[in-house]
């Protein structure tokens, strides 16, 4: 793969990374610590021939990009935790009418106004289920800058594949973070990048929703002969309202498989120093994401020079969860500490996958990082 250098924030390289993945529109309101994301595409977009609009509010930014997915454009929003909240409705439109788009969330404190200029995971439940109703959430999570890039490359793509909104997590320390990152060139991408399905029958033949049980909705884009229906109802082949019993059940259950039974086209992991892990006394697994993981590594580097065996287990894709991967190690290594900047929301995901009760954790929630000297620190006083 062909690479290249930049020195940029986080922030920066999810802007350049929507517009080399295709990226045409962007609706969104600026709110620290995601702010930069609007500010460089704003300049990035009408270069390539695109459009970037700063709305009246969040609210407007998702349906300003929704209707933008409708017409068969990628399309981006960015914002922070406050911001989803007030996304939420559309968000579940999007998911129920099989819209795609990106939304990437520079997570910060919360509840409410919380934290605005300080770092925290706080979003990690609130991105499974951003909205209500029954349906999977596709949300991957930045550990490092080259990923603020590759995974805003890699959602556009799913979100394509899955006809759905993909969340991008940052975190205010990997959104603000300047430094080097080596990343794949813009042709590397561009070439990457897979057509969204299309229809290519006669027009009156044309159902987006009637696919196969486990299949995203083929949605044409607007104005090219292919008429049909959006709506936040339940819906029938054409996308019309219908309550008949049936169609409500598969059009729901449809929404659950589509995603559940692909989980290996989704799932992606960083073991970090676990090679060498049999399961011996003594051993310790760390579960980290995101920002974290960088103070996680330091500390397993650190403990190892002192003879304490130790590794970490990095989800990149939070949801669906890395189900099977967590249970084989939380199998296989008896002291596993998981460490997250919010109180326990993954950890409780960790419990319920793996069936254990006995999990340590080290959390912090006033708005500073956890460090690898407190990771440290922490092992060798419950381990």
């Amino acid at each position: 793969m062909e690479t290249r250098e930049i020195i940029s924030t986080g922030n920066d390289l999810a802007a350049i990374a929507a517009v080399d993945a295709g990226c045409m529109f962007f609706g969104g309101y600026p709110i620290t610590p995601s702010s930069e994301v609007m500010h460089t595409i704003s300049d990035l977009l009408p270069k390539v021939g695109g459009a970037a609009i700063q709305m009246e509010d969040e609210i407007a930014g998702v349906a300003a990009a929704a209707g933008a997915g409708m017409s068969g454009v990628r399309a981006l929003t960015a914002t922070s935790g406050p911001g989803v909240s007030l996304k939420a409705e559309n968000l579940g439109l999007a998911q129920m009418a099989e819209v795609p788009m990106v939304l990437v969330n520079v997570m910060r404190g919360g509840p409410s106004t919380g934290l605005p200029t300080r770092v925290s995971q706080g979003d990690i439940r609130q991105a499974r289920n951003p909205s209500h109703g029954d349906y999977r959430s596709i949300t991957l999570c930045a550990g490092n800058l080259a990923e603020c890039y590759t995974e805003t490359v890699r959602a556009f793509n799913l979100a394509d594949r899955f006809m759905q909104p993909v969340f991008v997590l940052l975190d205010e320390t990997i959104g603000h973070m300047h430094g080097k990152a080596v990343i794949p060139t813009a042709e590397e991408v561009k070439a990457g990048i897979v057509p969204r399905k299309k229809f290519e029958g006669k027009p009156e033949d044309y159902r987006p929703y009637d696919v196969g049980a486990d299949e995203a909705a083929v949605l044409n884009p607007m104005f090219e002969g292919y008429r049909y229906h959006f709506t936040g109802l339940h819906h029938d082949g054409r996308g019309f309202p219908t309550e008949e019993i049936e169609t409500c059940r598969k059009l729901i259950q449809r929404l659950e498989d589509k995603v559940m039974k692909h989980t290996d086209e989704l799932e992606l992991n960083e073991e970090f120093m676990l090679d060498d892990m049999t399961g011996e006394e003594g051993e310790v697994l760390i579960i980290a994401y995101g920002s974290v993981s960088l103070a996680a590594k330091e500390a397993i580097r650190h403990l190892r020079k002192e003879g304490i065996k130790a590794g970490l287990f990095r989800p990149i894709t939070l949801w669906p969860s890395p189900a099977d991967n967590i249970k084989k190690y939380t199998d296989m290594i008896k002291n596993v500490l998981c460490v997250e900047l919010n109180i326990r929301q993954y950890t409780e995901e960790i419990e319920r996958v793996s069936g254990r009760l006995d999990l340590e954790g080290l959390y912090k929630v006033n708005g500073r990082a956890i460090s690898p000297h407190e990771i440290v620190t922490k092992i060798k006083e419950v381990f």
